[in-house]
């Protein structure tokens, strides 16, 4: 970077589920909106890279420019425009990270350590999705590409170095979990969810996952039973159907809405002989309960209501955050890592610089000395010089490009504005035309004090 250049630095503004209501956030999501809001925030000149991120929970814009406060009252201004909205309306929900703070922040989030539900996993394949559509944009460039890599790097360690995504955390995945306790092995079982609504979908995902093998759906409205089972090719029955289909299944799930018990203890009693005593497991998550609590004091049936469920939802979430500590050593320490390479870019341009002078000159001094033996030598002669001067450029640098990448990380722009004055890289007055009193140390000197 020239002399007196301003830094490249990442900004990160937002707002989530904790900082602002489902009402903000959907006004500023761009959601159904016709243009891409990443080209929106680039059309601003302060702008260079941008990612733009919007989930159900969160709205997030992540950009790199030279002026963070300009561009983060222009990022605002257009954000409010292009939603026909007062700044002062979601200005008091922003939360702004810059630098490091960003990189961490974008490191938590893609880990589920930011989500509504501590160590969710679906937002790595969201912010996926955003990456790929500014990326298509060319929105990204050198510094949010190597970033939002590093990313989702950061997110597979954490998956696979820590626990965050163990342990069932969702009322729907614990009663399947609680399912395979019982079982085993749920693959060749066949599974019932008694309703049809988004408790008892989440439980059909979960338990095709977990490789069930048949999925009866009962329901009310049988034409809502056909519409969920088909999704998940099952099979629909109607309510009046239910004892005869108890008599094959083995595991039970039920979340109506009914204000009465939908199986009492006598029926599961009466089924138990024909089923040879087969055992069977009742998930009760309905509020009121649809399963008379005393089916549990049946033999070889099993019973969990939503109290249950709950306890070990949190029992579950404990261990979880046990494991977030872990991760954030992870991350911190990522973080790290990224904001040295950041600085490392920040010098490359004096080191290009430095490359480049060095090359033209040796260019210049070889052709100078060529002209003169021209006729005088042959071509091997000539590659051979080429390749000398080529050799002892390369091995006169490549002390002061270490050292000026090793010194960047303790000394900062002090010590490239420094390297581009001793090599005169900006074009100002040779060395020589100094004032006296200004006192360059020796090589002695030097070592002396390092």
């Amino acid at each position: 970077m020239s002399n007196g250049t301003a830094k490249d630095q990442i900004v990160l503004l937002g707002l989530n589920h904790r900082t602002a209501p489902v009402e903000i956030r959907e006004k500023l999501s761009f959601a159904g909106r016709d243009f891409d809001p990443v080209s929106l925030f680039l059309e601003l000149p302060l702008v260079r890279e941008a990612f733009f991120l919007s989930t159900c929970n969160r709205v997030e814009i992540l950009f790199v420019t030279r002026e963070p406060e300009a561009a983060v009252e222009g990022v605002k201004e257009v954000w409010a425009r292009a939603n026909d909205l007062p700044v002062s309306s979601f200005e008091p929900h922003l939360y702004q990270f810059r630098n490091r703070e960003a990189v961490k922040h974008l490191f938590r989030v893609a880990s589920g350590l930011d989500s509504l539900v501590l160590g969710e996993p679906q937002i790595l394949g969201q912010l996926k999705e955003a990456y790929r559509r500014a990326a298509e944009r060319r929105a990204t460039g050198v510094i949010l590409n190597r970033l939002l890599h590093k990313t989702f790097s950061v997110a597979k360690r954490i998956r696979s170095e820590t626990g965050i995504g163990s342990h069932a955390v969702s009322v729907s995945y614990a009663a399947v979990e609680l399912a395979k306790k019982i079982f085993g092995d749920l693959r060749e079982k066949s599974a019932m969810l008694i309703g049809a609504g988004e408790m008892a979908e989440l439980a059909a995902q979960h338990l095709l996952a977990q490789g069930v093998e048949k999925l009866i759906v009962a329901n009310r409205t049988l034409s809502r039973a056909i519409e969920l089972a088909e999704r998940f090719r099952g099979e629909a029955i109607s309510l009046e159907e239910l004892e005869d289909y108890l008599l094959k299944v083995d595991i039970v799930i039920s979340s109506t809405g009914a204000p009465h018990y939908i199986l009492t203890a006598e029926q599961v009693k009466r089924l138990m002989r024909p089923r040879k005593m087969r055992p069977i497991f009742f998930i009760d998550i309905a509020v009121p309960r649809d399963i008379e609590p005393a089916v549990n004091e049946i033999e070889n049936v099993f019973l969990y209501d939503i109290d249950d469920l709950k306890a070990v939802v949190e029992e579950n979430l404990a261990y979880r955050r046990k494991e977030a500590a872990r991760a954030e050593r992870i991350i911190e320490e990522e973080a790290l890592k990224f904001e040295a390479w950041l600085e490392q870019l920040e010098v490359y341009p004096t080191i290009v610089a430095l490359r480049q002078k060095a090359e033209a000159i040796r260019r210049k001094e070889l052709e100078k000395t060529l002209s003169h033996l021209r006729g005088k030598v042959d071509e091997e002669t000539i590659e051979a010089l080429e390749t000398l001067t080529k050799s002892l450029v390369n091995k006169l640098l490549h002390d002061p490009i270490i050292y000026l990448k090793n010194r960047y990380h303790r000394d900062g722009q002090q010590v490239v504005d420094f390297t581009r004055k001793i090599f005169n890289l900006d074009g100002e007055a040779p060395l020589e035309s100094l004032p006296p009193e200004i006192h360059l140390p020796d090589e002695a000197e030097e070592k002396t004090k390092h």
